[in-house]
């Protein structure tokens, strides 16, 4: 097996992060942190698809492209971007960069309402968003270690759902005092509180070799090659089980605003921000719930959960067109995305240990996720043309059916695993 050794470091350098230390500052900044980036992680998300529909006069074919673009620039970057941030010891600047990137795009789309910026500022918002997911991770992991990763991971995903609450609110607020502009303006001054919440986590804080998953059980601080990390044949199942799972959900909640928007045009924002607002409430508890108790129950029994509740809720969209009733199936939302954003970034680092390709991974499966969520928009777009809504939550629904078949017959759970112990029957 080919090594690349990293800068030394001593034996007991892992274990040492891992125990208990006073980073309180850093913690609290870090909390801070993923709630305010709740809004910019993501740009406009499904308000834009709302804003070029019912406003600029788009098709649903034309705002699934719009999103499709974002997704593109993810796709082509989310590897790099990875490999970058194992490599790289400034990640709270990448972070503040990005953000600061996002802000100007959406900025830029509400003023040059153009396909070509429109098309364009989303290939650009999609390439910074990259830069999120593996640079909080390995801080994230750099900070706490592996005992406490779940929880701070679980600690993470609510304070960003607990911040899209009060961003969806704030968006609908601003929508009603000054139109489709404020929401825009709502993520510029998200990113703005989240590059001052970075600064104040302490970068002497962050062991950096942990963070890119070096940590050997035997205290070494390794590197392997990408044809030992690819050797693993559960990384594979894993993949495939997480892409068919965001090609079936990432295209719902945007075709459920534009669904709502038919008939509620003048109040489709409010609708939509009141569909985030429900959902990401039930996502702050479920993904609290998942740190706690995602090692004692195990990782894939957690995840089977989120797995499961994804057709439900494709095929529950079909039966009605009030958005109350809408708006309340969101709780399932809530809680496949609550264990989703705790369940996989625990799997991925179990996978991990002893590679140093952590974030190279993540950013791996992001890409193959991105391909399948643009592949989402897009053909569910044009179905939804062709054949009407329900058309469309069915056959993302029968997708989330074949995802759900994959995970349960093909993926282990991951405890105590890792790529350098992949020669045990998975």
């Amino acid at each position: 097996m080919s090594l690349a050794t990293l800068e030394p470091t001593p034996a007991l350098a892992a274990t040492v992060t891992d125990a208990p230390r006073a980073k309180t500052q850093s913690e609290r900044a870090l909390d801070a942190l993923t709630f305010f980036l709740a809004d910019v992680a993501d740009g406009l998300g499904p308000f834009l698809a709302i804003y070029v529909t019912s406003t600029r006069g788009w098709t649903s074919g034309e705002a699934g492209m719009a999103m499709a673009a974002m997704l593109l620039g993810t796709i082509l970057s989310q590897t790099f971007v990875g490999a970058w941030i194992d490599r790289l010891r400034a990640k709270r600047m990448a972070i503040v960069g990005a953000a600061v990137l996002v802000a100007t795009c959406c900025v830029v789309m509400y003023y040059l309402p153009l396909r070509s910026v429109i098309f364009g500022s989303q290939f650009l918002a999609g390439v910074a968003v990259t830069v999120f997911p593996p640079a909080i991770a390995a801080i994230s992991l750099g900070l706490v270690g592996r005992r406490r990763l779940a929880t701070r991971v679980g600690r993470n995903e609510g304070f960003n759902h607990g911040g899209n609450v009060c961003a969806a609110a704030l968006a609908a607020g601003l929508s009603y005092a000054f139109g489709s502009g404020g929401v825009f303006y709502g993520v510029a001054a998200m990113a703005l509180a989240s590059a001052i919440a970075t600064t104040f986590i302490r970068e002497e804080d962050i062991d950096h070799n942990l963070a890119r998953g070096a940590d050997a059980e035997d205290g070494e601080t390794e590197v392997v090659s990408l044809s030992q990390l690819f050797s693993d044949s559960r990384i594979w199942w894993f993949t495939t089980a997480v892409v068919l799972f965001h090609f079936a959900n990432a295209a719902m909640l945007p075709l459920v605003g534009q669904k709502v928007s038919v008939n509620y045009k003048e109040t489709a924002a409010i609708w939509m921000a009141a569909c985030i607002i429900v959902a990401q409430f039930v996502m702050v508890p479920v993904a609290i719930f998942a740190g706690n108790h995602i090692d004692t129950w195990g990782r894939r029994a957690i995840f089977l959960i989120g797995f499961s509740v994804l057709p439900i809720r494709g095929l529950l969209y079909t039966l009605t067109d009030n958005p109350a009733l809408l708006i309340a199936n969101q709780i399932l939302d809530g809680i496949g995305a609550g264990i989703f954003g705790v369940a996989a970034v625990v799997m991925v680092a179990d996978l991990t240990r002893g590679t140093g390709r952590f974030n190279f991974l993540q950013g791996l499966i992001a890409t193959a996720v991105g391909l399948g969520a643009a592949a989402s928009n897009l053909l569910t777009g044009f179905l939804v043309d062709a054949f009407g809504f329900n058309a469309g939550f069915i056959f993302l629904s029968a997708i989330a059916l074949v995802s759900l078949a994959v995970f349960f017959l093909r993926v282990m759970d991951t405890r105590e695993s890792g790529l350098l112990n992949a020669d045990r029957p998975a």
